[in-house]
C-alpha cells in the first residue's frame, strides 16, 4: 500500500506518517510540504531518515502534483491550522482560502485522477461559536464543566460534541474553510466514486509540536511556562477556565488505519474524534500542572474577549469507537509528560518554531 500525506512536515503529518509506518506492513509513504512553517526542516530530516520521500511542493499549486507518484490513499493534513488565521496579521483571508480550500480541491483532483481514497483531517472549530458560547456551563475545580442537568442542544452530551452539533456561522474564517473542504470532499467522493473519510479532530498534542498561543496550546503553554515567558488568560474574565481536550496523533493513526482498511461503502463518512472528557483540561489546570513540575509562574489575566474564543470544546468519539473499535490510548498525563520532557531537552524550541 502507498499513502501520500500532505503537510507531512508539520507535527500532525509527520507523527501520523511515522505511526502508520509502524502499524501497516509493507507500507510506502511519501509526502508533500511547502516547508513554510518554522521547524518543518527538523521533521523533514527525521522523515527522510526513515526512508520517507518528502517532496518540496505546495498543494495550492496543481503543477506540484506532477511530482507526486500514484498512491492508494491521501491523508490531507495540509492547512493553515490557526483559528485566528486571516484576521491576526499572520496571513490574509485570501491566503487562508487558498491554503484550506483551493489546496484541498487540488488534492481532491489528484484523488479523482489517480483513483485514490481521501481522508480529510478537519477540526472541532467547524462548530457554531454562538452555540458553543451558549452551552450551560458551571465552574468546577478551576474549569468550565458541561451542566448536564440543563437542557442541552442537539449534538452534545456528557461524552462531548458530536457531528450533529450546529455549524451555523459564525464559526471563524478558519472554521468556514474547513467546513467548505468537508463538503467538497464528500461531493468529489460521490461524483467520482472514490472513498472519503472526514475526521473532525480535537486538539492535537505531543512532543515536538510547533505550539503557538492560537494553536498547539498544550505545547505552547508548557514551553512558555518553563521559559518564564509572559503568558495571559485571555477572555472569560481572565480566569483561565476555558477547556479543551487533547489527543496524540499516534491515536489518530490507529483510526486512519481502521478507515483505510474497511471495505464499507455506505453509512457515516464524517466523525468527531478526540481525547474526550478524560483528556480535557482548562488553562488554569494546565498552569497548576506546570507549577508543580517547573515552579510557580502565574499568567496575567486579560479579560477582554476575542471574536473566536469559546469556553469549552470536548470531542465525543463514541461513533468512531462503535464503528471502528477505536479508543484513545494516550492519556492526558502521558501527553503532558511527553511534551514537558521534550521542552526540558530542547530549550530553543520556541525559537525553532518561530516565537
Amino acid at each position: 500500500m502507498k499513502i501520500l500525506v500532505t503537510g507531512i512536515c508539520g507535527f500532525t503529518g509527520s507523527t501520523l506518517a511515522m505511526s502508520l509506518l509502524e502499524r501497516i506492513h509493507d507500507l510506502s509513504i511519501c509526502g508533500i510540504d511547502n516547508l513554510m512553517r518554522p521547524g518543518s526542516e527538523v521533521n523533514r530530516a527525521a522523515l527522510k531518515r526513515l526512508g520517507i520521500d518528502v517532496i518540496h511542493g505546495d498543494t495550492r499549486n496543481l503543477s506540484d502534483f506532477e511530482k507526486v507518484p500514484r498512491v492508494d490513499w491521501v491523508v490531507d493534513a495540509a492547512a493553515n491550522p490557526s483559528v485566528l488565521a486571516g484576521v491576526n496579521g499572520s496571513g490574509t483571508s485570501r491566503q487562508l482560502f487558498e491554503h484550506n480550500v483551493a489546496g484541498a480541491v487540488n488534492v481532491l483532483e489528484y484523488c479523482k485522477v489517480k483513483r485514490a481514497g481521501f481522508i480529510l483531517l478537519s477540526t472541532s472549530r467547524v462548530y457554531s461559536i454562538s452555540a458553543l458560547a451558549g452551552l450551560p456551563l458551571r465552574v468546577e475545580d478551576g474549569a468550565f464543566r458541561l451542566d448536564c442537568s440543563k437542557v442541552l442542544p442537539r449534538g452534545i452530551s456528557a461524552a462531548g460534541i458530536n457531528a450533529d452539533f450546529p455549524t451555523e456561522p459564525p464559526i471563524s474564517l478558519y472554521g468556514s474553510t474547513k467546513l467548505s473542504a468537508e463538503a467538497l470532499a464528500l461531493e468529489y467522493g460521490f461524483a467520482f466514486e472514490f472513498p472519503v473519510w472526514i475526521d473532525r479532530c480535537g486538539v492535537m498534542a505531543g512532543a515536538g509540536q510547533f505550539g503557538t498561543p492560537d494553536q498547539g496550546i498544550f505545547s505552547y503553554w508548557i514551553n512558555a511556562h518553563l521559559r518564564r515567558r509572559p503568558m495571559r488568560y485571555i477572555g472569560f474574565k481572565g480566569t483561565g477556565h476555558q477547556v479543551r481536550d487533547a489527543m496524540h496523533p499516534r491515536d489518530l493513526a490507529s483510526l486512519l488505519h481502521a478507515q483505510i482498511s474497511t471495505s464499507r461503502k455506505e453509512g457515516t463518512r464524517k466523525y468527531t474524534v478526540g481525547g474526550g472528557p478524560a483528556n480535557a483540561m482548562s488553562l488554569k489546570q494546565l498552569t497548576a500542572w506546570c507549577d508543580s513540575r517547573f515552579g510557580i509562574h502565574q499568567p496575567e489575566p486579560d479579560p477582554l474577549p476575542r471574536n473566536y474564543d469559546v469556553p469549552w470544546i470536548v470531542m465525543d468519539s463514541t461513533c468512531v469507537a462503535n464503528d471502528f473499535g477505536w479508543r484513545c490510548d494516550n492519556n492526558l498525563s502521558a501527553i503532558l509528560d511527553e511534551i514537558a520532557c521534550h521542552a526540558e531537552q530542547h530549550p530553543e524550541w520556541l525559537e525553532v518554531t518561530g516565537l
